[in-house]
């Protein structure tokens, strides 16, 4: 390759990278939280994110949208649906953690229990939509409801303003923009307030947590309640970036969101921010060396490699001494 072409293509790779990030990261908070309180790897959380996808999509159809919006009225919209994607997906999260994953914490099951009861979870919930939602309820019966679900045009992608040869569209800005508010809200949640402190009082020691009078149940359906709401905010912005999905649309943004989540430091919120936005970035840097069709190869050496060489994370070992 030129290196013409090369710093041709680092700019607008660079802002496409902020945006995958940021959608990333916003999944990975999720896997991270409930990590972090019940150290167990949720695989079922990228369906929690495809609900959250499913949910925008219906109240999109609901209001018939016929034309992008633009101002207040994309404003309202936005906060619509994200308020409604944001209560189905951490709804959804709830129900999920009472039916698959409390029944084995009260029996005493072992992680291993808990880590196949999260991959059946995963795949019941993508053939349920596959199966029974997508041909019934939004009446797409063709091949199951496996074939992609198309969602209007949210937004036009005007260019707002370049950065050098980088043009950054209104849809990007949006996703980015939107992705960073929520995770410092969450991140000011967790850190300032009281349910944050049981929140890290139970990750860090929960039996001392049990005789300080926290709610170890109450605490583990709050992390589901908001890892879900993240993947529904998630979900809107990548209808919205994408303006399609379909039931198997987090089986691979999944799991590129537990990587974001392992190369920041898994149960480290900041880390989650920083793995997602790190990985957007690697991915679309190294799709200008090898080609689009390599960015989800790239993802997953990522993944190996911090596994093999740094497995705590970039920001791991410091949560680590928090919890000695």
């Amino acid at each position: 390759m030129v290196w013409n072409d090369v710093v041709a293509q680092f700019g607008p790779s660079t802002i496409g990278g902020l945006a995958f990030g940021s959608i990333y990261a916003l999944i990975a908070l999720g896997y991270t939280m409930v990590y972090g309180v019940l150290r167990l790897i949720n695989f079922a959380h990228s369906e929690i994110f495809m609900i959250g996808t499913f949910a925008a999509l219906f109240v999109l159809n609901l209001v018939d949208l016929s034309a992008p919006l633009s101002g207040l009225a994309l404003v309202g919209m936005l906060l619509l649906l994200i308020v409604v994607a944001m209560a189905v997906s951490g709804g959804a999260a709830v129900l999920l953690e009472q039916v698959a994953y409390r029944p084995l914490r009260r029996h005493g099951a072992s992680r291993l229990a808990a880590l196949i009861s999260a991959i059946g979870a995963s795949i019941f919930l993508q053939e349920l939509f596959a199966l029974i939602v997508i041909p019934d309820v939004f009446h797409r019966p063709q091949q199951g409801g496996r074939l992609p679900v198309p969602g209007p045009r949210l937004v036009n992608r005007d260019v707002l303003f370049s950065i050098g040869n980088a043009n950054v569209r209104t849809d990007q800005l949006i996703v980015i923009v939107a992705a960073l508010i929520m995770m410092v809200l969450l991140n000011q949640l967790v850190n300032r307030s009281r349910i944050g402190r049981g929140i890290r009082a139970t990750a860090q020691d929960p039996e001392a947590a049990v005789l300080m009078g926290v709610s170890i149940d109450g605490i583990v359906r709050l992390t589901f309640l908001l890892g879900g709401a993240m993947a529904g905010v998630a979900g809107v912005l990548y209808l919205m970036e994408f303006e399609v999905t379909n039931y198997f649309v987090g089986f691979a943004l999944g799991i590129k969101a537990f990587t974001s989540a392992v190369l920041g430091g898994i149960g480290n919120l900041r880390g989650a921010l920083l793995g997602g936005i790190l990985l957007g970035l690697i991915e679309n840097w190294g799709a200008i060396f090898f080609g689009s069709q390599w960015k989800d190869v790239i993802a997953f050496i990522v993944l190996v490699v911090v596994l093999l060489f740094r497995p705590t994370g970039i920001l791991g070992e410091s949560l680590q001494k928090a919890r000695a």
